[in-house]
């Protein structure tokens, strides 16, 4: 089946009422864009600008019909207030389910580990697979903030003797999709703790582990470092604590008490941070008693593993 696209951009007090119109005619629904505003590194967004509202009529033999009706509509909604013309574009019908497939690869990760999409075949038997479904929450392995603190795991585990590893616990503070505590459990730690303020996160989170044939091992659970230290969870250390969060977030963090779940002698894995952000963080830790190991940047995004 092909589909004819019907596009207009138009204000927001518009932008409902072509909405409405569009809607008697696409089987389907209504789709409104609009730009976004951020107002600094932890603002979720605020809407601005004109909106785009798109529609998908069915190419049949109503077609011409149809979007002549549409049309009409249109012409009596502009007798209240000028529209611009609609935009037309043909649209083949396809798969989408498997086509944006095509766009995620497996990715190599240090000398290792290896991302790889929940669907494919491992092409490296020689590395470690992490399957991810990048349809799921932050953290798919394809940014550099994650592969950055895969990097620094994977080194943190090679220095560790495989005795010390068995014995192992990670806590992964904002665990999005599960990622960083899979991959923990994959290098040899026996044990991992991933919570997240997002429910959603730590389902999808689970579905993963599951994916990945990782059970009871990893323990999920909504929270972050308050939660941890007042004993919601099973252990309230841990010699590696892993936190993949914006910058501004780490330091609120520690001003919470997340140096306080690094067991003495243990490290902290920090990404997500943007290069000019990096000088607060390293004050911020410092000044809670953890000292610089090692530093890895790609572009603008820096990781840095520390200890205590």
């Amino acid at each position: 089946m092909n589909w004819l696209e019907v596009s207009m951009t138009v204000d927001g007090e518009l932008a409902e009422s072509v909405a409405d119109v569009f809607a008697r005619f696409a089987p389907n629904g209504v789709m409104t864009e609009q730009g976004v505003k951020y107002n600094d590194a932890e603002d979720a967004g605020t809407p601005t600008g004109p909106i785009t509202v798109r529609a998908y009529l069915e190419v049949n033999d109503q077609l011409e019909e149809t979007r002549q009706q549409l049309e009409e509509s249109l012409f009596y909604l502009g007798m209240i207030r000028p529209l611009p013309a609609p935009v037309y574009k043909q649209i083949a019908d396809q798969n989408w389910m498997e086509a944006w497939k095509q766009y995620y690869k497996p990715i190599l990760i240090g000398e290792r580990l290896l991302i790889l999409p929940a669907w494919m075949e491992s092409p490296d038997p020689n590395r470690i697979a992490i399957k991810i479904d990048p349809g799921m929450a932050f953290g798919t392995g394809t940014h550099p903030t994650t592969q950055l603190c895969l990097e620094l795991m994977e080194k943190f585990f090679e220095q560790s003797s495989i005795e010390n590893r068995k014995s192992d616990i990670v806590i992964d503070v904002g665990c999005g999709s599960g990622i960083l505590s899979i991959a923990a459990l994959k290098l040899g730690a026996g044990r991992a703790l991933g919570v997240d303020i997002d429910e959603e996160s730590v389902m999808n989170s689970r579905e993963n582990a599951d994916t990945n044939g990782i059970g009871d091992e990893l323990i999920l659970g909504v929270g972050s470092v308050q939660e941890i230290l007042a004993g919601k969870f099973e252990f309230k250390t841990a010699p590696l604590v892993v936190a993949n969060i914006l910058a501004p977030v780490i330091i609120r963090l520690f001003e919470a008490g997340l140096a306080d779940l690094i067991k003495d002698g243990g490290a902290i894995i920090l990404s997500g941070i943007l290069q000019e952000q990096e000088q607060s963080v390293i004050e911020a830790a410092q000044a809670h008693g953890l000292r610089m190991s090692e530093r890895r940047q790609v572009g603008d995004w820096v990781a840095l593993s520390m200890n205590r």
